[in-house]
């Protein structure tokens, strides 16, 4: 699973829309939709921000289990 799909399955997972996960970490919902649909991948400051936002660690977003 890549990094979008992960982003993707935990919003969901939380019920959150992709407007409000890009509120929540300081992004525009653009850039959510393009991480989800694989366009695009978060910078580094973004995923701890991720990690941070869905108390996950950084190595579970990019699927290091």
């Amino acid at each position: 699973m890549n990094i979008g799909e992960i982003i993707k399955n935990l919003r969901l997972e939380r019920n959150i829309s992709q407007q409000k996960l890009a509120s929540e970490i300081g992004v525009s919902q653009k850039a959510i939709d393009y991480w989800e649909r694989g366009i695009n991948e978060p910078k580094a400051s973004y995923i701890v921000r991720l990690a941070d936002f869905f108390e996950v660690s950084s190595d579970y977003l990019l699927g290091r289990e």
